[in-house]
């Protein structure tokens, strides 16, 4: 008997447009760096998971007619399902360690120390994706780790425990590109991003219960800010990615250490220290370096998979 069931729509095809791809990046950073400071300004008054499960209601909000069946713009057929759901657990992972580390830690330390994904994609693709890394790129990431060393200074009295938060986060952010790589060119974005949504949502309700504290409509105005930067944030990259390789946007999105560096120091009166300087420059040439040679591999892989003019 034929199988009547609808199949999950396929994604976009990409566009060579890497012009608009990172003017998109750029405008993502604004986003998501409004996100992190007003998360980090709620802290103060609201517990981690609160704050989290308040940026996830919102996105959950504004994904809500992706979920309703029969709706234009309904988004849970998908052909992974299962990856979705761990994508989503990642996501929240990495929102709610970095949220946790702004408590104890100025903007710019976690901002700078949460820029080492990429490294932390450089290994992770070894076992996920199959892909070789080189000496070089190890080379590379060990010069963001320094980088990262530099910034936090275990061992000394600067060191806060706080600063593994951003690290963590920076681990499950990498782990959520990673599954994204895996589902690029099957999955749409609606519907990795209502996916991500129902998933942060379903496990911060089960959590926020045990750390309520009632907050007031100020609290609530910003938390609906962090909502709805931080869902336009993630909507953009997303969209950023459809027109160039993530070789092409990685530098880019290093200038949002330079949003969060100037908010915190408008509202917070952060100024960022000189080992916090040094490293994020060392964690920015890394990651440069690294993307650097991504662009070279990718078009050895092109130029691999081109026909013999001969065959």
């Amino acid at each position: 008997m034929p199988d009547n069931k609808p199949a999950a729509p396929t994604a976009p095809a990409r566009a060579d447009r890497p012009f608009r791809g990172i003017a998109l990046i750029l405008a993502s950073t604004v986003f998501l760096g409004t996100s992190d400071v007003t998360a980090k300004y709620l802290s103060a008054t609201l517990p981690s998971v609160e704050i989290a499960w308040l940026r996830f209601l919102v996105f959950a909000l504004i994904m809500g007619p992706a979920m309703l069946p029969g709706s234009p713009l309904y988004a849970l057929q998908s052909r992974r399902p299962g990856l979705q759901a761990m994508r989503g657990v990642a996501l929240l992972g990495s929102s709610l360690f970095f949220i946790s580390g702004l408590r104890f830690l100025p903007i710019a330390e976690a901002s700078a120390t949460g820029f080492v994904s990429p490294l932390f994609v450089t290994a992770l693709s070894i076992f996920f994706l199959g892909e070789s890394v080189g000496l070089r790129r190890w080379l590379a990431t060990a010069v963001g780790l320094a980088g990262v060393l530099i910034i936090l200074r275990p061992g000394s009295s600067a060191f806060h425990p706080a600063a593994v938060f951003p690290l963590v986060s920076a681990l499950a952010w990498a782990a959520t590109l990673i599954m994204t790589r895996i589902m690029s060119g099957t999955e749409r974005a609606i519907t990795t991003m209502t996916y991500s949504s129902i998933a942060g949502l379903c496990i911060l309700s089960a959590l926020v219960p045990f750390v309520w504290v009632a907050p007031s409509w100020h609290d609530i105005g910003f938390g609906i800010l962090i909502g709805v930067a931080s869902t336009a944030g993630q909507w953009i990259v997303v969209l950023a990615f459809r027109y160039a390789d993530a070789s092409v946007l990685a530098p880019f999105s290093y200038t949002q250490l330079l949003w969060v560096s100037l908010l915190g120091f408008i509202i917070f009166g952060e100024v960022p220290d000189l080992w916090t300087i040094v490293g994020a420059a060392f964690i920015v040439a890394s990651g440069l370096y690294t993307a650097h040679r991504e662009r070279i591999r990718h078009s050895r892989l092109l130029i691999e998979a081109e026909p013999s003019p001969n065959a």
